[in-house]
């Protein structure tokens, strides 16, 4: 019996699944950042963990995975593969292979072996991988270098948002009330202060604030959300010109929380857009699979050349690791 392991390691989690040939589960695991860009020392401990809980459950030993297959955030640049490397040849696989962890969101969330996938999580990312197998990733590096939004930069907008309506460079939001509910103040004085004199930073979870606001008719928050949108569509649009697929039948898939979960239609109908404007056969899916599933599927194809049937069907419907 063949052994195939998937790994998803990302900014706040970690997740392990072994399979064996007929596409059962026999081994999980699970742990914390895996991204050595947030801490290499941290990331090759959580990623250590989770697989090590994986081999403890299914019984195994690294020499009998038949093909280990890694999924890394942070895993972007050569400089971010001569960390990972060593980090991942240490844990002792016989036949291993990394990639961005965009890779193993575009393979779960498609049964074409080529696509694009929009990422908007807590940052954003898009990648693509055309019918000759080349792949180009746009973005992923902050804002500084491009991007605009996910959790980590919509939880600011909403923030300033709030910031410019009090002081009167913008109109009244709805999003003044939920803010200040959300994080315990009384007034916007009280929060600015306390923000401004102890350095703090807007939690993510506030981008969720921006949906309720704008279910409700707020005007700012629909705008930073159509932003969003229009910004993941112009990664899009990159993506699909570099790789020559605007002729081609193909899923762009969406991952992460922004456009995924909730009422993300302020978000995706401008991703539609763009969609339909550079590659019209191209359809836009949500993903309904846990990415490490991804990583899974890809390392069955590593490992054995295609990915059977039967394994497709056991884990195609896996998209919450805590029931698994």
């Amino acid at each position: 019996m063949n052994y195939y392991l998937g790994v998803d390691a990302g900014g706040s989690k970690t997740y392990a699944i072994i399979t064996d040939e007929d596409g059962n589960i026999v081994g999980k695991g699970r742990s914390g950042n895996g991204n050595h860009q947030l801490g290499a020392q941290e990331a090759r401990h959580n990623v250590r963990e989770s697989v090590g809980m994986a081999l403890t459950q299914a019984r195994l030993t690294p020499e009998q995975i038949a093909f280990a297959y890694f999924g890394m955030a942070g895993a972007d640049r050569e400089a971010d593969f001569r960390v990972l490397r060593p980090m991942i040849a240490e844990l002792g696989f016989p036949r291993h292979e990394i990639v961005c962890d965009t890779m193993i969101a575009l393979r779960a969330g498609t049964d074409k072996p080529y696509g694009v996938v929009l990422i908007c999580g807590t940052g954003t990312n898009s990648a693509g991988v055309n019918r000759q197998g080349e792949s180009f990733q746009c973005g992923g590096f902050s804002y500084q270098y491009g991007d605009f939004g996910g959790g980590g930069g919509l939880n600011v907008e909403a923030f300033r948002s709030v910031i410019r309506a009090w002081d009167g460079r913008e109109r009244p939001t709805l999003l003044t009330r939920l803010l200040l509910d959300s994080l315990g103040y009384e007034s916007v004085q009280a929060m600015f202060d306390d923000y401004l004199d102890h350095d703090r930073t807007p939690p993510t979870n506030l981008a969720k604030l921006l949906f309720e606001a704008a279910d409700q008719g707020d005007a700012a928050a629909q705008e930073i959300l159509r932003k969003q949108g229009e910004e993941l569509g112009k990664s899009a649009r990159a993506v699909i010109k570099r790789l020559g697929l605007a002729e081609e039948r193909f899923d762009v898939v969406l991952a992460g929380s922004i456009v995924t979960r909730g009422k993300g239609e302020h978000v995706t109908a401008y991703i539609e857009q763009a969609i339909r404007e550079a590659a019209p056969l191209a359809s836009v899916v949500k993903l309904a699979v846990e990415p490490v599933v991804g990583a899974v599927w890809l390392a069955h194809e590593a490992g054995r050349g295609a990915l059977p049937q039967t394994v497709y069907e056991r884990l195609k419907d896996l998209s919450d690791y805590d029931a698994i």
